[in-house]
Order: C-alpha cells, then structure tokens, then sequence
C-alpha cells in the first residue's frame, strides 16, 4: 500500500492519498480538506486517476477541496448520510470569520456504516464512528492476505489522535459517544492497525489502547 499524506489548511488537517502500490493506475483520497491545487498536482504526479473521494464528516477543514477535486477529475464523492446536507451547503456551517469561502458540493454516494467498498483495489470497509460529529464514519482499508505483514490502515478523520481525542464541542459532538466509538474499533481490528489520523502523527490502535490518557476510562490493553 501506498499512502502520501498532506498537511493542508489553516489548521493542519491531514489529507490522504492511497493506492494500492507504488505502480498502480488509480487512487482515493480521503478528506481533501484545503489546497486543491497541491492535491491535483500530487495526483498528476503518481500518473494515477481519482476513483473515489472519501469523506469522513463534513467539518469544513476535511472539505474545503472536494468540490474543486471532484470537478477536475470526475471522480464520484462519498458522504456521511448524516450530513450531506452541510457538504450541500458547506458555507452555512462555517461560523468563523475569515475560514473559506469554499464550494458545495452534492455527493454522488452516501455512507452510513457497515457498507464494503471496492475503490482502486481496495477493499474498504466503512464504520460508523459518532461522537466528534453526528454522522462521522471510518474507513477500513483491509489487510491484503496476501502480505500478512501489512496490517488494515484506519482513515479514522477527527475520531482518535496520537495521545488524544477528537473534540466534542461542535454541534453533533458528545464525549460518551465519541468513547464508545473508539471501543469499538479496539474492540474490531487488531492493535497493529494503523491509524491515519485528521491532525497530528500516525499512530496504531493498539499503542493509543495502551497510552492515550483520554482512554483510561476503557479497560486496560493486554
């Protein structure tokens, strides 16, 4: 698997482009949250078509460029049902002075939880992942049985940080549902799993179990 992460915006968020391998002749993106024009010239680097744009909720730091992405490649955004509305409107959502402006956009395909994607030959499978905001999904990029050394990749959005947590403060927030969400992805994948994170460093599931001081309140890792 080949990930290139990129840092955009005026608060950092983290944008992932993913391909099955270093040769491979179509990629997703996950939350292309600002710079179109660094991310479209990424893109055309890796001689790569777009198949998907994938979205983990719809905070305008992870949206900012999915409208001029999409346009430019053709290729076919997937929303949280939860909030497509505010992707629709993106600018009736942003509250603070000077952040934007940026485009809606009216997303092709919908997800809620407990779909299975094959994008660009991945399977990925989609969690349902609440709590940092209403509709918030993860996205499981499996394991290829094939390499038993590479373990599944999480493009988890603002749910779980390197030693931290998503903030529960904005609408559609709630800590206890944002707890319950990360037990439940401890409590499915593996702690080799990594976690490609909306802020900050990668991290595993398994050492965030171990560590986060956010998570002592679930029961001890092994």
């Amino acid at each position: 698997m080949e990930v290139r992460g990129f840092t955009v915006g005026p608060v950092q968020e983290n944008c992932y482009l993913l391909r099955r391998d270093a040769s491979a002749a179509s990629a997703v993106i996950v939350d292309p949250g600002d710079e179109p024009e660094r991310l479209l010239e990424a893109l055309s680097e890796t001689g790569a078509s777009l198949e998907a744009i994938l979205v983990t909720h719809t905070h305008f730091d992870h949206v900012g460029a999915v409208a001029p992405l999409a346009r430019a490649t053709g290729a076919p955004v997937y929303c949280p049902e939860l909030e497509v509305d505010v992707l629709a409107n993106i600018m009736d959502h942003v509250r603070w002075a000077g952040v934007g402006p940026f485009e809606s956009w009216d997303a092709e395909h919908t997800v809620a939880g407990g779909e299975h994607l094959q994008l660009a030959g991945f399977e990925i499978d989609v969690v349902f992942t609440p709590g940092h905001s209403a509709g918030h999904v993860t996205y499981a990029f499996r394991a290829d049985e094939a390499h038993p050394g590479i373990p599944t990749v999480l493009a988890a959005g603002d749910v779980l940080f390197q030693g931290s947590v998503g903030r529960t403060d904005l609408p559609g927030g709630d800590h206890a549902t944002l707890i319950d969400s990360i037990a439940s992805l401890i409590e499915r994948f593996d702690p080799e799993t990594v976690i490609l994170p909306g802020h900050m460093g990668t991290t595993t599931l398994g050492a965030e179990w171990a560590s986060n001081p956010f998570l002592q309140e679930l029961p001890a890792s092994p």
